[in-house]
């Protein structure tokens, strides 16, 4: 069993994190002690929730039963992305002692869960790789919103982490063409790597979609997080084309053109949240949805996007970090113990 005390962040108020320490948690007879490995920040909905941009009468999150307990009203603890080793289990439980595992728990160096909530990591499958899971399942189901099609022109607005596991994802489908647009060339660089065909700059990518694919494209999925990037995938979609909304665009209102080429075209503009599945039929649960995850995480080597790895005892110091732009991927390390 493991000494010293439990470590985990809270967020106490807007652009401010802590580390606060407890006791170890003391598992019920029905939960499992695990200790965390890493955890993967969210560069979207957690940052948000850092910034404090998010309702705070708003439930932290609808579906999962780590974070369904509480709103985003101050101090609370967040996180969603957490890799671990079991310390303890209930007898005749699949997961056992030793099992490493995934879990939907804020960022903390233990954890207690029901093993239900837990998910046996596959042995092929990377720890860090694994803590990105949450990025694969939301490209996973921003995909099965958009629903591209054989020979389509598909376009990626924002190529941050979330962008990259959608550009990878895309690049296994039988696509006329897939573009990725980022103002960072950094990032411009790696979304090639990745499997873009194209790549833009946000200023040259409207004219591009005009002139080189002949129109614009078919689907585009913004993620950026950019307010003004709605309006620029409604520029370079094609008539009768399809734009998917996945950034969740927090702290006040976005304005969005909504005259000209927007009726004009005809556009289709869907919001996609992982939270809920697009309607695609009874045969299709969430749980369906993150085997389909998990089996493409066997092979997209996603921890290639980390670009920091902190102690979990100096994560207040990633948050601004990620807030100015700087890095991708950052997990959090708690020490052993």
């Amino acid at each position: 069993m493991p000494t010293g005390p439990r470590r985990a962040i809270w967020f106490e108020a807007p652009c401010r994190a802590v580390v606060r320490s407890s006791p170890l948690p003391t598992p019920e007879p029905e939960e499992a002690l695990v200790r965390t490995s890493c955890s993967a920040i969210s560069t979207g909905t957690e940052l948000a929730a850092w910034r404090g941009d998010l309702d705070p009468g708003m439930a932290r999150d609808e579906t999962l039963p780590g974070l369904r307990q509480g709103s985003f009203r101050f101090p609370f603890a967040y996180g969603y992305a957490s890799v671990g080793r079991v310390l303890t289990a209930p007898a005749g439980e699949e997961v056992r002692a030793h099992d490493r595992v995934f879990a939907f728990v804020p960022h903390q160096s233990h954890f207690t869960a029901p093993p239900e909530a837990l998910t046996l990591v596959p042995e092929a499958i990377p720890s860090e790789r694994a803590a990105l899971f949450p990025y694969l399942e939301t490209a996973v189901n921003l995909t099965l919103d958009g629903r591209p099609r054989v020979g389509d022109r598909v376009a990626v607005v924002g190529q941050g982490v979330l962008g990259l596991t959608l550009t990878a994802l895309l690049a296994r489908f039988p696509l006329e063409g897939l573009a990725a647009v980022e103002p960072r060339k950094t990032r411009r660089d790696l979304a090639e790597r990745w499997g873009a065909d194209a790549v833009y700059r946000p200023e040259d990518a409207r004219e591009a979609a005009r002139s080189r694919f002949s129109g614009g494209f078919d689907l585009v999925f913004e993620v950026s997080g950019n307010r003004a990037a709605l309006d620029l995938a409604i520029g370079m979609t094609a008539r009768e084309g399809r734009v998917i909304a996945g950034s969740w665009l927090a702290g006040g209102p976005t304005s969005v053109d909504l005259s000209g080429w927007f009726h004009r075209g005809r556009i289709s503009i869907v919001s996609s949240q992982v939270s809920r599945l697009p309607p695609l039929g009874p045969g299709w649960t969430v749980a369906r949805r993150r085997r389909a995850a998990w089996s493409l995480l066997r092979s997209i080597p996603l921890e290639g996007l980390v670009s920091h790895r902190i102690p979990l005892a100096e994560a207040p110091a990633a948050y601004p970090m990620l807030a100015r732009g700087e890095g991708l991927a950052v997990l959090l390390v708690p020490a052993a113990g």
